[in-house]
């Protein structure tokens, strides 16, 4: 069923997969991200042309309470709510700052909380919704030199359970996709010897593709009623 979508974070890499299996299943869709401007209208235009889908894309700093709800007051209509927005830091903990700290847990956590807190009401008006939270397998296992992204990832699964018992006699569901080593900018830190390294302890011998990714929040949407509050883990069986 088609009807309208917001993806975060939609300019390059998860988000951008995302929305486009979305505009492929017919979904008119609202695009953010925060910098790459040029980017994410090219690609808005492109997927509306394509696809005979309406695209909005929109520059928006998620972590921003007030940035989110201008952006939510041109949103009129919900059915899916993707919250895909997010960055990393490669770190040890005592080099991490204080302002590190809070720019990445505003940016993964607190802007799952802010998009949710104001799509909700109108997921509530029809009777129906799906949040897909995107989160990590570092979120349950934590990750070495990633304190601040594990923490805010294991925040993200702990909203993603809860606020599913809330929504869930209301008939809209939350759910998350833990995703493992995905092929993305956020791992260009790494270099090519490191990357073998970890592929090496993949079952799957790879990393995840971007489109992957896709196809599972669309399995998430498409999926039974009764799923819900459930983090799926998507990683070549890694973890």
């Amino acid at each position: 069923m088609s009807g309208y979508a917001l993806v975060t974070g939609a300019s390059r890499g998860l988000g951008r997969a995302i929305a486009e299996r979305l505009a492929a299943e017919g979904y008119n869709l609202y695009l953010t991200c925060l910098k790459e401007e040029t980017a994410l209208k090219e690609f808005s235009h492109k997927i509306s042309e394509e696809y005979g889908i309406i695209s909005c894309p929109e520059i928006c700093d998620m972590g921003d309470y007030r940035a989110v709800d201008r952006l939510f007051s041109h949103i009129r209509s919900l059915d899916v709510l993707v919250n895909n927005a997010g960055i990393s830091r490669f770190s040890l903990m005592t080099e991490t700052s204080p302002e590190e700290w809070d720019m990445i847990i505003r940016t993964n956590l607190s802007s799952v909380f802010y998009a949710s807190r104001l799509a909700v009401p109108m997921m509530l008006k029809k009777g129906r919704g799906d949040i897909v939270n995107i989160s990590s397998v570092w979120g349950e296992h934590g990750s070495s030199m990633e304190t601040a992204y594990s923490a805010g990832k294991g925040g993200v699964n702990a909203f993603t359970k809860a606020l599913a018992r809330e929504l869930a006699p209301s008939g809209i569901r939350v759910n998350a996709l833990a995703c493992g080593m995905m092929d993305t900018d956020m791992n260009s830190h790494l270099s090519e010897d490191e990357i073998r390294e970890i592929i090496e302890e993949i079952p799957a011998g790879r990393m995840g593709r971007p489109e992957e990714a896709a196809d599972a929040v669309i399995s998430l949407i498409n999926g039974p009623a009764y799923m819900t509050g459930q983090i799926v883990t998507l990683d070549g069986g890694w973890c």
